[in-house]
């Protein structure tokens, strides 16, 4: 059972449309077998696996936001993804020289998240910094700003993907473009099973986009996985 797609001659326009956005429903919702949910808008996408009446997984999950400060009438000030843009500059800012040529991936920003609106998502490159090469402060730094992507959804929820971070040995961060405001800027945070993206270059340095993926369980692939190699296995 899936929402209904608006006309394909209007889609374009429906689809940023900031009042309207789609629940599709994959499979029977049930508490025993898997099946998922999407909520999705324009600059808006959260992906829900659920196994046997648990939440499974949660990614990929996307948040945008068009302007990504208003700066005119009477929201004027409003920054609605603020926290992901100022703890990341704070971090790449406390860079000594060392680190920042590590951190430093390209001088230009790229002009959006590089994992793009795809069903899988394949590793980048771990550019960047390790977080073997940052100060106590800076690894918390870190921390901090990915749980900021991290637990946007329920607690509970991101804990558990949280723990197996934790869990997954060296994480990166890399930087491309300007570290002052308002001017075009990148950072990704990628370790063995994951990477979180953020990009603001669009319409001068006012448009965000943010996405985190995981590299094997998005809309549950692994238990698809699973399923391919127990139930169709070739015939000898």
């Amino acid at each position: 059972m899936r929402a209904q797609i608006p006309p394909k001659g209007d889609a374009a326009r429906a689809r940023r449309d900031p009042e309207k956005y789609f629940i599709s429903i994959f499979g029977e919702p049930t508490m025993k077998g898997t099946w998922g949910w999407r909520l999705e808008g324009h600059h808006l996408a959260l992906n829900f696996t659920v196994k046997d009446g648990s939440l499974f997984r949660s990614t990929p999950c996307f948040f945008g936001s068009n302007p990504g400060e208003i700066r005119q009438g009477p929201r004027t000030g409003i920054r609605p993804l603020s926290a992901e843009e100022d703890l990341g500059r704070a971090l790449a800012k406390s860079l000594n020289d060392d680190q920042w040529k590590k951190a430093l991936i390209q001088e230009t920003a790229f002009k959006d998240i590089l994992t793009e609106a795809k069903r899988q998502v394949s590793p980048l490159t771990p550019d960047g910094l390790s977080d073997a090469d940052l100060t106590a402060d800076q690894k918390a730094q870190l921390q901090t700003l990915l749980k900021e992507h991290l637990f946007r959804i329920r607690p509970e929820v991101a804990d558990a993907a949280w723990q197996e971070i934790l869990a997954g040995g060296p994480i990166h961060f890399a930087w491309a473009g300007s570290r002052e405001p308002n001017q075009g800027h990148y950072y990704r945070i990628q370790g063995k099973s994951f990477v979180v993206e953020y990009d603001n270059t669009q319409n001068n340095a006012n448009h965000v986009h943010t996405a985190w993926r995981d590299f094997d369980s998005d809309f549950g692939l692994d238990l698809l996985s699973e399923h391919l190699k127990t139930a169709h296995q070739p015939v000898k």
